[in-house]
C-alpha cells in the first residue's frame, strides 16, 4: 500500500514525489532472512509535521535509518524535491538537510556537551579545535531546547534526560530541512515535553519538516498535521488531521478495536514487604521513608530531577546510603551491597536498558537467564539445555517476539528488548520488584503486556514500586501515587485523588513535604 497519492496531473502521474520536500518510494530492507521493511512508502512536505506510529517491530526505525543515511536499503528509492537522491552516510544526510535525533542516544560521554553538539563540525584553525567558538556557539541550541546546561560540562555529569535534550539540540544545530525524532521525549518530563511541543511548532513555522515517531499517542495528537501507521513492515493506512485520536490510531496501528484499561482497584492487599526507613539519598540532605505493601503498584511520579531515579539505586544498593534502612519482609538489607539486595528479594529495572539493562551483543536466551545462573544445576557452569528451557518460559510469558533464542537481543525492537529487561528478573519472581521508566519507547500493544505483566505479579503477592514520567501510566496503573519534589516526598495520591492535575501540584512543590507517607489507603 503506497503512501504517496497519485498525482492530479500527467506530470504529477509521471513523478508521484514531484510535490513532497522529501520522499520515499517503495523501500525494503531485510536483515538476516527476517523483514524489516516491505514496499513502504511516504512523503513530506516544508512545514509540516508528520508522526510515523506502529507496534515495536512494524519497522519505523529501520525506516528512519534509511532516510537519514544511517543504513541503505534493498530496493527503493528516495527523492529531494522530486529529484532522485540516494544517501550512502548520514554525512550525505545532513549535507542535503535530513537529520536524525536517535531513540538511542548517540552521545560520547567523556566530551563535552559542545563536542557533542558539534561532533564532526567543530570550528577549527591551522588544525586546532576553537574551544571557546565551539562553546559560544553551542548556547543559543542549548537555550532552544530549554537546557541550562555550561556548554564546557562533561556528557558524562547530566541525566539521562538532559542527554536527550542535547541529541534534540544537536540535530537542530545542523540546520536541518527534514528533522526525525525518534521518540524524543521517551526520558523528559512534562515541562521537558511542552518545551519540546513549542520548538515543533517553531520548526514548522520556519518551514523545517519534521517526522515525528512516537509511542504516545497523545504527543501524535498534540503534533501532527498527518499520521502514517505502519503495520509488520508495510504501510498500513494514513490519518488526516481530522482523523486523529487516539482510538483511530491504535486501531490501525494493531488492525483491531482498542482493549479497554484494566482498573488499577480492588485488589486485595497483603502484609507490608517493603519499608524505607529515614533513608538518605548520597549527595542529598533529604530522608526519605515509603511502604509497599504485597499485591501494590506503587508509582513515584514527579519532573525530571525530583531525584526518583536516585531513591530507587539507592533503595537497590547501587548508592550506598549514609543513613536509613530498607527492609524487605522485616529483614534489613544492607546498604550499598548489590548481591544482598539481590539475596533479600530486591530487584531493579533500570531506566537506561541499552547502558545497565541488557547486554545486546549477547543472545536472548543469556540475557534471560542472566540474573538466575546461579540457580543452574551446573552452576557455575551454564547448562544450555536448563537455560534454552528457562529462557522460553519467559519468551512465552511476556510474548516477547524473536526468530529464536540465540538472537543478538541489540537486533530486536525496543520493546521486545524491554520485555527482555524485565523478564530476566521474572524467572525466579522478587519479593519486590523496582522499575525505572518500564515502557519508554514502548509501543500500545506491548505497553498494554507489560502492564498485565506488572498486575499479575501484583497478584501473585509482588510489591511493585516504578518511577514514571507518563501520566497516562500513572494515572491507568497505581494503586497509590508518591510524588517528589527536590529529592522530598511532597504528597501521597489515592483513588479519585489520582489526578494529572493533583500530580502536577505536588510535582512543583505545592504542598509541603509529609514527614511519612508510608500511609495505604486501601484496605486488606
Amino acid at each position: 500500500m503506497s503512501a504517496l497519492p497519485p498525482g492530479d496531473t500527467q506530470q504529477d502521474r509521471d513523478n508521484p514525489t514531484a510535490e513532497w520536500l522529501f520522499a520515499a518510494v517503495g523501500l525494503s530492507k531485510q536483515f538476516g532472512g527476517v523483514v524489516a521493511l516491505n514496499e513502504v512508502s511516504l512523503g513530506v512536505t516544508a512545514g509540516e509535521v508528520l508522526a510515523v506510529i506502529g507496534e515495536n517491530g512494524a519497522g519505523k526505525s529501520t525506516l528512519m535509518k534509511i532516510l537519514a543515511g544511517v543504513i541503505v536499503p534493498d530496493t527503493g528509492s528516495l527523492a529531494w524535491q522530486g529529484d532522485p537522491i540516494t544517501f550512502r552516510s548520514t554525512a550525505e544526510a545532513i549535507a542535503r538537510g535530513v537529520s536524525l535525533i536517535h531513540q538511542e542516544l548517540n552521545l560520547v560521554d567523556n566530551l563535552s556537551v559542545a563536542e557533542n553538539l558539534f561532533l564532526g563540525r567543530e570550528p577549527q584553525r591551522f588544525g586546532w579545535v576553537r574551544r571557546q567558538e565551539l562553546a559560544d556557539a553551542s548556547v543559543s541550541y542549548l537555550e532552544r531546547v530549554g537546557l541550562s546546561v555550561d556548554p564546557r560540562t562533561s556528557l558524562s555529569w547530566l541525566s539521562v534526560a538532559e542527554k536527550q535534550l542535547v541529541e534534540i539540540a544537536k540535530a537542530v544545530s545542523t540546520g536541518a530541512r527534514v528533522l526525525i525524532m525518534d521518540e524524543p521525549t521517551s526520558s523528559l518530563s512534562n515541562r521537558e515535553t511542552e518545551r519540546l511541543f513549542e520548538l515543533v511548532d517553531s520548526l514548522r513555522t520556519d518551514g523545517t519538516a519534521v517526522l515525528y515517531i512516537s509511542h504516545r499517542l497523545a504527543e501524535v495528537d498534540r503534533l501532527a498535521d498527518r499520521v502514517e501507521v505502519l503495520r509488520d513492515g508495510r504501510n498500513a493506512g494514513s490519518l488526516r488531521r481530522s482523523q486523529i485520536d487516539h482510538d483511530s490510531m491504535v486501531r490501525a496501528m494493531i488492525g483491531r478495536d482498542p482493549q479497554p484499561r484494566m482498573p488499577s482497584e480492588g485488589r486485595c492487599l497483603g502484609p507490608t514487604r517493603l519499608v524505607v526507613d529515614s533513608l538518605r539519598v548520597p549527595e542529598t540532605s533529604a530522608d526519605i521513608s515509603l511502604e509497599v505493601r504485597a499485591g501494590e503498584i506503587v508509582v513515584l511520579a514527579g519532573l525530571v530531577g525530583a531525584g526518583r531515579s536516585e531513591l530507587l539505586e539507592t533503595i537497590f544498593g547501587l548508592r550506598r546510603a549514609p543513613r536509613g534502612t530498607v527492609r524487605v519482609d522485616g529483614q534489613p538489607v544492607p546498604p550499598g551491597r548489590v548481591r544482598a539486595s539481590i539475596a533479600a528479594g530486591l530487584a531493579l529495572v533500570s531506566e537506561d536498558r541499552k547502558l545497565t539493562g541488557l547486554h545486546l551483543d549477547t543472545s536472548v536466551a543469556s540475557n534471560l537467564t542472566l540474573v538466575s545462573l546461579g540457580k543452574s544445576p551446573a552452576a557455575p557452569w551454564i547448562d544450555l539445555r536448563w537455560e534454552a528451557r528457562r529462557a522460553q518460559k519467559q519468551v512465552e510469558a511476556l510474548a516477547i517476539k524473536t526468530a529464536s533464542l540465540e538472537i543478538r537481543v541489540g537486533s530486536l525492537s525496543g520493546g521486545n528488548q524491554q520485555k527482555i529487561a524485565i523478564a530476566k528478573w521474572l524467572i525466579d519472581p522478587p519479593g519486590v520488584l523496582l522499575l525505572d521508566e518500564p515502557t519508554r519507547g514502548v509501543d500500545v500493544g506491548a505497553r498494554h503486556e507489560i502492564y498485565q505483566t506488572l498486575r499479575h505479579l501484583a497478584e501473585d503477592g509482588v510489591a511493585i514500586l516504578v518511577v514514571s514520567s507518563d501520566m497516562e501510566e500513572v494515572i491507568g496503573i497505581a494503586s497509590r501515587v508518591l510524588v517528589m519534589h527536590d529529592h522530598l516526598l511532597t504528597g501521597e495520591l489515592t483513588g479519585d485523588t489520582i489526578t494529572e492535575s493533583g500530580i502536577m501540584e505536588l510535582a512543583v512543590g505545592g504542598r509541603p513535604p509529609l514527614v511519612n507517607t508510608s500511609s495505604v489507603a486501601a484496605t486488606d
